[in-house]
């Protein structure tokens, strides 16, 4: 692919990601919207968390490696984040003791 080819894709790409997030909320701006989309559009940032969560705890490829603990660990882990959620509804405090909690028992164990 040559530079200029790259050029147009990244352009293409960065005016409709933009267009994408930005103008609905030009669009939308001192509108009330119905209270059906209201409650569909709060389901947006759990079901994308999920997601991101679902695509590390069932890797098929850690799970047939043979290795426990690479597919052990983040379970775990999320089972911490969960009670976390559970306990605080921060999606900020799910984040940061996820990420901590997934290092300490992929990476704790080998720095002592």
């Amino acid at each position: 692919m040559s530079i200029s080819d790259f050029f147009i894709v990244f352009v293409s790409c960065a005016l409709t990601m933009l267009a994408c997030r930005v103008l609905p909320v030009f669009l939308l701006k001192g509108k009330k919207l119905p209270e059906t989309m209201v409650r569909a559009l709060n389901f947006i940032p759990p079901a994308a968390f999920a997601a991101l969560v679902a695509n590390d705890l069932f890797d098929p490829a850690k799970i047939s490696s043979g290795d426990v603990w690479s597919w052990l660990a983040p379970l775990i882990a999320a089972l911490i984040t969960m009670g976390v959620g559970l306990k605080t509804k921060s999606l900020a405090w799910c984040i940061l003791v996820g990420v901590c909690s997934l290092a300490v028992l992929m990476y704790g164990p080998s720095l002592v």
